[in-house]
């Protein structure tokens, strides 16, 4: 039996906000079985029209409807409440309480507020397939049970002291074993009372003192056993009769064609294709005959399976129960769970069941439900031509309670789960073949070779233009007038003709006249039409793509209920498909609103895998009219599995397309001839970009990240950077940064903040200067394009005029490196392939300008530059060398005067006499008391006159004091091998050569900002500049001469 509660409305619910509000949910429950209803947000008068079913176990229960106000940061607010006892259900014509308003009453009776407001509800218990005589069994039952138990008290009041003490012990023994078996048992069913009763009753039976009255009752009871067990069978009977086939029929007719639902936000459990059609693989799983269930029951350990049959609840929803008991885990012992499946789709070919999961004898058990969604859908096609399926299973959790558990309980829940369906994907793969990702890899040559267009002649084009009455008019009448003017004779000129002008003499040849110039017009555009579909037949398709990458095929099979913009009903429609910069165009269809293309279309190969492509459709105006869309469609390759989209339709959108239900039929592959390379060489392009090291994450790393996002598997995460993200109030979290998005993550007691964008939908990225609300450090601006990041919108900050979406992202532990990662990144991946060339012309046409004679570089040389060391080394030139060259001795020296994390970039060529490199470091807390990073840039190159070398270096500072507002400019000149050095030669008996190295240093400071500490700040720089050269060099002199001696 189940009690179904259909919660429809409320009115005059008391407010709790001060602007007059409430955000009402309902709360719903019968004995420990729970559930709530959404929760309207700013409404005291709400619709929540939400169905609810609870199985019964005991007919003395009441159901407790409460209504709440949902407060996000303290406990919900009580507004008031309805108790419905289940008795009054049973007494009340057909098991129902009609659709009526109950007054909600407070907890408290002497409340002063007594006007709490009325919900609407309809209520009524269900006895599937149930009839009049087992409604009778029922209330027969309730009654005599009642009257035998009025019966047995009154026999205990009545019984004499003085009695046979048997029989008063037998009495008292009773009634303490019924009281004890319901304390234990507070929710046990009335058939369990029942055979306690009777079991109870046997000693006081076989007494010899007992009462004719007394074996009466025992006997009543007996025969009220006997006549609900067969009411119990008869419906088990009526249960088993329906037809599972016949529901999902029912279901199918009334689906409205609309799309699968998403994953759940938990993630995904399994995703594999199998050999066997759709329907199929749904009958193995769900329907009533099928020993699925209890083969993956009897792998996990579970006993005490019971499956209660389908029930079509209003013709709408197809629903089934079961009930188990866990095995014992380590922490957890064995509990009772119940699972109760609802089918959310069944159209033949798709299919989606939601299963919701309740254990509450486990910890937390009554705050949370764990929900199972199953996706089945039509998999890929194999060279066998048997039909797949695609089985995709995802899970979350929902939390009716709020809780500080919540992060524990997901974590031990994904644990289960992810063992579970490990065995659930084994029972399965011993009843159905699973398909190997190799077969449908081969499979795309045989598809697009199946794939055979059909080019239209000229001479059905002719007929498909010109073969209109119309048409065929005009053109009669304009040989019919060029009989004419052969025939006739001409006419004197009469009225205001002249020579040369020949006017209508009449109103009927006006009207000819003017017939004759919009039938020439007409047949001109048509022939102008006809001349353009001629020059336009043909289209991309056959085109090879070129080079090494990822390669984007497209297949474009058809079209079906394309728009039309006349009132023809007929359109001339063509495709563009625009990916990465680059397009490709179909053939014009013409006339027709499902046009037929079977056009195979080849992108170049790209270096990164894309990540959308666009498709627009066109109707065919002529050749000087402009080109009406009659829809589009973005394929996200991110979102998308590349599997589903080897064989899709794809919806249209626009005010044409949806107006009617517009689609394509694609077929999309995409792979990548580079081979497993990939990563390392993105990686390596990119630390170019940036100017340091990255480090590649490890493939569990990767695999988290992907499924934290649900990303494609080819997808890696380059860096992330702890941040804050200013809305109302920052909020902490991770920025993460892969090829192709821009994501961010945060969980703040288990509220979880999650979104990302792509690198394409990014418009502009602003650097704001250090302030005080960003805790006197730089923060980034994220300005997205106009219609992008819809699903990110909750987490923006603003929306500007132009209804572009704002990011604000701050307290980045080391902002350089976080910016110069994403720029490089951004520029990557939104420029076109002609800006980045140009963009690298420029580069370098500037660094080509910067090292000319003048010797500028990076537009400081305006610098008044300052000597700050000078020395004399006594080493060879050739190994002073070494210290520039990025090895282990620039590391060592440059690891012992205090800096960490010392990184460099090899030398590039700039010029022929010109390189360049740059550096990144941070500063150990000895050399700077409040830490820091500083980012050099050096370029060497050679001195003409001298046999010597010049290094220029511009070092900026981050994270220290005042080190936004100016960067160092150090040049350094050296003889001989990057530092100024001049040898000596004595004419004397000396066996060996003395050579020495002459080291000189400058150092100037470029201000970007004025402040009035610009002098104290310019001696310190100096100073400590000195002293630090001074140690580099003595430490570099110290180890090439123990290298030598050594």
């Amino acid at each position: 039996m189940r009690l179904f509660i259909h919660v429809i409305e409320a009115r005059n619910l008391p407010a709790i906000y001060l602007n007059g509000t409430s955000d009402p949910y309902v709360r719903l429950q019968l004995g420990k079985r729970r559930a709530k209803t959404t929760a309207v947000k700013k409404c005291l008068n709400p619709l929540w029209d939400e169905e609810f079913s609870f199985l019964v176990g005991d007919i003395s229960e009441e159901l407790i409807v409460s209504v709440l106000n949902e407060d996000k940061f303290f406990n919900n607010d009580f507004l008031g409440r309805v108790k419905v006892p289940l008795y009054t259900i049973m007494k009340s014509d057909n098991l129902s309480l009609e659709t009526a308003w109950y007054q909600l009453q407070p907890k408290n009776k002497k409340s002063k507020n007594k006007k709490r407001g009325e919900i609407r509800l309809t209520i009524h218990l269900v006895q599937k397939n149930s009839s009049p005589e087992v409604f009778n069994c029922l209330q027969t039952y309730s009654e005599e049970v009642a009257s035998n138990s009025d019966r047995l008290s009154e026999i205990a009041r009545e019984t004499p002291l003085s009695s046979n003490s048997s029989m008063e012990s037998s009495v008292l023994v009773d009634f303490e074993e019924i009281d004890s078996a319901k304390e234990i048992k507070p929710n046990s069913s009335p058939f369990v009372d029942f055979l306690s009763l009777v079991f109870n009753r046997k000693r006081a039976e076989a007494s010899p003192t007992s009462s004719p009255g007394d074996v009466n009752t025992v006997e009543q009871l007996q025969e009220a056993q006997v006549n609900m067990e067969a009411c119990e069978n008869q419906e088990v009977d009526l249960c088993s009769n329906e037809k599972f086939d016949e529901f999902l029929k029912i279901m199918a007719s009334k689906d409205e064609g609309g799309e699968m639902p998403g994953n759940l936000s938990g993630g995904v459990l399994l995703d594999q294709c199998y050999v066997v059609a759709p329907n199929d693989l749904n009958s193995l799983l769900f329907s009533p005959t099928s020993n699925f269930w209890p083969s993956v029951a009897e792998v996990q350990g579970s006993t005490g399976l019971q499956i209660e049959p389908w029930i079509l609840c209003n013709n709408e929803c197809l629903k089934r129960t079961l009930t188990f008991t866990k095995a014992a885990s380590k922490l957890v012992k064995s509990v009772k769970a119940t699972e109760e499946q609802t089918y959310m789709k069944a159209d033949g070919s798709a299919f989606a069941v939601l299963a919701s999961v309740s254990i509450p004898d486990v910890p937390c058990g009554s705050y949370f439900r764990t929900e199972i969604l199953y996706c089945i859908k039509l998999g890929p096609a194999l060279p066998s031509e048997d039909q797949t399926s695609h089985l995709l299973i995802s899970w979350r959790i929902n939390f009716i309670q709020s809780t500080m558990m919540k992060g524990m309980i997901e974590s031990g829940a994904r644990q289960g789960l992810i063992e579970g369906f490990a065995q659930f994907a084994e029972v399965l793969s011993r009843n159905v073949k699973a398909v190997e990702v190799g077969s449908i890899n081969l499979n795309k040559e045989q598809i697009l070779a199946s794939i055979q267009t059909q080019p239209e002649s000229i001479l059905k084009l002719a007929f498909r233009f010109l073969g209109n009455f119309t048409f065929i008019c005009s053109l009669f009448m304009g040989l019919f007038v060029l009989a004419h003017l052969q025939l006739a004779k001409p006419n004197v000129g009469d009225g205001l003709e002249f020579i040369g002008i020949d006017l209508p003499d009449s109103v009927g040849e006006f009207v000819v006249s003017a017939i004759l110039v919009l039938q020439a017009q007409h047949f001109l555009n048509v022939m102008g039409r006809f001349l353009q579909a001629w020059k336009r037949r043909g289209s991309d398709h056959g085109v090879k793509a070129q080079g090494d990458g990822w390669l984007l095929t497209v297949a474009l099979i058809e079209g079906t209920s394309i728009a039309s913009v006349d009132s023809s009903g007929f359109s001339d429609p063509y495709v563009v498909f625009t990916c990465n910069g680059k397009t490709k165009t179909s053939s014009i269809k013409f006339h027709t609103a499902e046009p037929k293309w079977n056009e195979i279309f080849e992108f170049d190969a790209m270096d990164d895998p894309p990540s959308r492509m666009d498709v627009n459709i066109y109707d065919f105006e002529g050749p000087f009219d402009e080109a009406v869309s009659l829809g589009h469609a973005e394929v996200n390759f991110l979102k998308s599995n590349i599997s589903d989209l080897a064989d899709v339709w794809i919806p249209l959108q626009g005010k044409f397309a949806q107006a009617c239900q517009s689609k394509l039929h694609l077929r999309i592959f995409l792979n990548n001839s580079k081979g497993s390379d990939v990563v390392t060489q993105y990686i390596t392009k990119m630390e170019k970009e940036v100017g340091k090291k990255i480090n590649l994450r490890s493939p569990q790393t990767n695999s988290a990240f992907q499924k934290l996002f649900n990303l494609p598997p080819e997808e890696f995460l380059i860096n992330d950077f702890t941040c804050h993200l200013k809305r109302k109030m920052p909020l902490q979290g991770r920025l993460f940064l892969s090829p192709r998005i821009f994501g961010f993550y945060a969980n703040i007691f288990g509220h979880k903040t999650k979104f990302f964008f792509l690198w394409e939908d990014i418009d502009d990225i602003h650097i704001i200067p250090p302030s005080l609300a960003s805790v006197g450090s730089p923060s980034l601006m994220v300005i997205l394009c106009e219609g992008r990041g819809s699903d990110a919108r909750h987490a923006a900050k603003a929306l500007d005029q132009y209804g572009r979406l704002k990011f604000h992202f701050q307290s980045f532990v080391s902002f350089q490196e976080a910016n110069r990662t994403i720029m490089a990144l951004w520029k990557a991946r939104s420029l076109s392939p002609e800006q980045k060339v140009e963009m690298v012309e420029k580069q370098f046409e500037a660094k080509r300008l910067q090292t000319e004679e003048s010797g500028s570089f990076l537009g400081i040389d305006e610098v008044k530059m300052s000597e700050v060391f000078s020395s004399v080394l006594s080493v060879d030139a050739n190994s002073l060398t070494e210290m520039f060259a990025g090895g282990q001795l620039e590391h060592k020296v440059m690891l012992k005067v205090g800096c960490v994390d010392y990184s460099t970039t090899p030398w590039e060529p700039v010029n022929s006499n010109t390189y360049q490199r740059q550096i990144s470091y941070k500063f150990d807390k000895s050399l700077s008391r409040y830490g820091g990073e500083a980012t050099t840039t050096q370029q060497k190159s050679s001195i003409p006159d001298q046999s010597g070398w010049i290094i220029e270096e511009v070092m900026t500072l981050q994270g220290v004091l005042l080190g936004d507002n100016f960067s160092v400019r150090a040049p350094i000149f050296m003889l001989l091998a990057f530092i100024k050095l001049q040898l000596k030669y004595q004419a004397c008996n000396i066996p060996d050569k003395t050579k020495a190295c002459n080291v000189q240093a400058s150092l100037g400071i470029a201000w970007l900002k004025s402040t009035k500490h610009q002098k104290r700040i310019t001696q310190n720089i100096m100073s400590n500049s000195s002293i630090r050269l001074k140690e580099i060099f003595s430490e570099v002199e110290k180890e090439l001469m123990n290298r030598k001696h050594g």
